[in-house]
């Protein structure tokens, strides 16, 4: 075992320099090893969680037109729609009949709707008594500059109108360099940390994620990381990591870009590297939606120590073509399967 392997071995935080070594000399093995040595000593009790939820897109029109994302329709395409009130209530509905406890509220940029139409968005969801995990930064980001107020001042409000969390979509790679290349119109790498830090200081948990995979180095990817940890020192605001490999098919990147799709090696690497580096992020979040069950089950010998959600919808991922669907069961079994007890919780980790 070199240094390096001791350092983390022992629970000594690694470096950047350090962590670049892993990356380029350590084979998967070692890097697994690593990584369940770490889960296990920041979770020693053999659980694995999951949490039952619904990823609402309240709207798929949206201006940023991100070359990663097959999801998203043009202003000027009359194909895209608003939910309404009444397709929110049946959702959320259906989501607590099935033993459901927030919802994942995320959607496009919309040019023209002012921050009103948010707040009675999330008041109207409030009134079903449903935790609300929603708008990610670049959606934050959006809503200040269309309504000329500060990140901290449309934080609050929408925390006034009920949002209980907010999740770590939009974050890609933080590094300007690639978010300028992929999606020059959604907020800069600052700019996403930014938010989060207002939101953690106002009392709002939040996740992180990271999508790699398509035109970031491994040193972009250390950046990210980076900027996720030193946050998480200074705020202790993040509840969960997700790293999740980008899937190009029917995207405007995989058309113009030479990029293989990521490989199920190539993930659980990733999944590792995040979970040795990320000392101070408590839990990390498995990938079933893009990687399938079985590499998710895999995962748990790489770091993850949750298994996520249980998706009743999502519409994201599978724009790109990726239709992995697991139930509540189908999880359960998994994580007995692989030897751990499955937990239900709550987004803050709150065992239900």
């Amino acid at each position: 075992m070199n240094a390096v392997a001791r350092k983390i071995a022992t629970g000594s935080r690694i470096s950047g320099d350090e962590f670049l070594e892993l990356a380029q000399s350590s084979d998967l093995y070692l890097l697994g090893f690593l990584a369940d040595a770490v889960r296990r000593r920041l979770h020693p009790e053999p659980l694995v969680t999951y949490v039952i939820d619904r990823n609402i897109n309240y709207t798929d029109i949206c201006i940023s037109a991100c070359k990663f994302c097959a999801f998203f329709k043009a202003p000027e395409d009359g194909n895209g729609s608003i939910l309404t009130n009444e397709e929110l209530a049946r959702k959320i509905l259906e989501t607590k009949s099935l033993g459901g406890t927030q919802i994942l509220l995320q959607g496009g940029l919309h040019p023209d709707k002012p921050l009103e139409f948010y707040e009675d968005m999330l008041r109207f969801m409030k009134s079903m008594d449903i935790h609300i995990h929603g708008f990610s930064p670049p959606e934050v980001c959006h809503f200040a500059q269309l309504s000329g107020l500060t990140i901290r001042e449309v934080l609050q409000r929408l925390i006034s109108a009920g949002l209980d969390s907010i999740p770590g979509g939009g974050a890609e790679i933080l590094t300007d360099r690639v978010r300028q290349k992929l999606a020059p119109r959604k907020c800069s790498a600052d700019r996403w940390i930014e938010v989060m830090e207002e939101a953690h200081n106002l009392g709002l948990r939040t996740t992180a994620t990271m999508m790699f995979g398509h035109i970031e180095t491994m040193e972009e990817r250390l950046e990210h990381l980076q900027r996720i940890r030193d946050l998480q020192d200074r705020t202790s605001g993040f509840t969960a990591f997700i790293p999740w490999p980008f899937q190009p098919d029917n995207t405007v990147l995989a058309a113009g870009e030479t990029i293989e799709k990521e490989t199920a090696f190539g993930y659980l690497k990733m999944l590792a590297l995040s979970r040795i580096f990320l000392d101070n992020v408590a839990n990390i979040q498995a990938s079933w939606v893009t990687q399938g069950p079985k590499i998710a089950q895999l995962s748990l010998f790489f770091g993850a120590n949750d298994f996520g959600s249980t998706m009743i919808e999502e519409n994201v991922v599978a724009a790109a073509g990726v239709h992995f669907r697991l139930s509540e069961d189908e999880i359960r079994k998994l994580v007995h399967d692989a030897g751990f007890e499955p937990r239900q919780r709550l987004m803050d980790y709150t065992l239900v």
